[in-house]
């Protein structure tokens, strides 16, 4: 059996059984394409697929995540008969360290958006208005880079000022509401939206490049990077990515939970709140937005040394 054929099989297979498995039929299909459309599954040797799971350059946790896809998938064709063997390899190398996530100060974030005239350039689509309102918006109201400029115009109701998030990494939409000053600048963009002439009808994208169409996600990553260098913004800390844009609602958390220390409020109870905001499944996965900067451990060293002695207050 050709492989393409037999990764269609498998992923009916899964879907059936009520898996979402867009995410791993994207992996399968990229591995068919690297090996050959058509080549026989018994033909695939533990030389290629080792090809396909190293890629470029160093060992990143996607190896682990392909490989993990891969197992099942041969796992799938040896159990009904087409596979003899597995062609994966046997040794699995140490999964890398997790990603750090960089907390943006807030003299950075300023830096940030008033470079964003800046990057303009007569190839560069999205114009600086657009690129300011979107950057204040992932970092304002915390929200995925993805569900941003997935926005229509139907989501975003600015009277009640609330967003309405669809397209979401678990598949759950959540309102999302904004704060007044967040409001107005998403107010405003939308008054220079359908003054340049822009589709006001429901389903048409909020965000959108100088032509009206949807500022695609690649355009915003690429566009953030060339502005992070123009603002410097870089890593000091001898990590090996610079900071991402993904990074702005990591900083939102963060710099939340600082604001509620400082304000005295009863944290603990906060969190599972802070979580629904970000449209997190549970309180583990905030737990993992929330790096550890210098203010924050000083602000929950306050806060350690009041209940101490005694002299905390939770309101």
């Amino acid at each position: 059996m050709k492989v393409s054929q037999l990764i269609t099989q498998y992923v009916a297979f899964r879907k059936d059984l009520g898996a979402k498995f867009e995410a791993n039929e994207r992996v399968l299909r990229t591995f068919s394409r690297a090996i050959g459309e058509r080549r026989n599954l018994s033909n695939v040797k533990l030389r290629e697929v080792a090809r396909f799971l190293n890629g470029r350059g160093p060992v990143t946790r996607d190896w682990h995540k392909k490989y993990t896809v891969l197992r099942g998938f041969f796992r799938y064709g040896v159990s009904r008969g087409y596979l003899l063997a597995s062609p994966l390899p046997t040794t699995v190398p140490k999964l890398p360290e997790r990603y750090k996530p960089y907390i943006y100060s807030r003299k950075e974030l300023r830096r940030l958006l008033a470079s964003t005239s800046f990057t303009q350039t007569s190839r560069f689509q999205m114009e600086g208005h657009t690129f300011r309102t979107l950057l204040l918006l992932l970092y304002g109201a915390g929200l995925r880079d993805g569900e941003a400029v997935s926005l229509n115009l139907e989501d975003v109701d600015l009277q009640e000022a609330v967003l309405t998030i669809r397209n979401t990494k678990f598949y759950k939409a959540r309102l999302v509401p904004l704060g007044s000053k967040l409001n107005q600048v998403m107010t405003e963009y939308a008054k220079q939206r359908e003054k340049a002439g822009h589709s006001q009808d429901s389903d048409a994208p909020f965000f959108v490049t100088r032509y009206g169409a949807r500022v695609p996600l690649y355009l915003v990553q690429r566009g953030f990077q060339r502005l992070r260098a123009q603002a410097g913004v870089r890593r000091e800390d001898g990590a090996r990515y610079q900071p991402r844009l993904h990074d702005l609602r990591h900083s939102a958390a963060v710099h939340r939970l600082t604001a509620w220390y400082r304000e005295g409020k009863n944290v603990q109870r906060l969190l599972p709140l802070l979580s629904t905001y970000l449209g997190h499944v549970d309180i583990v996965s905030t737990q993992l937005y929330l790096t550890m900067t210098p203010e924050l451990l000083h602000e929950a060293n306050k806060r350690f040394a009041k209940y101490v002695f005694g002299e905390s207050r939770h309101d």
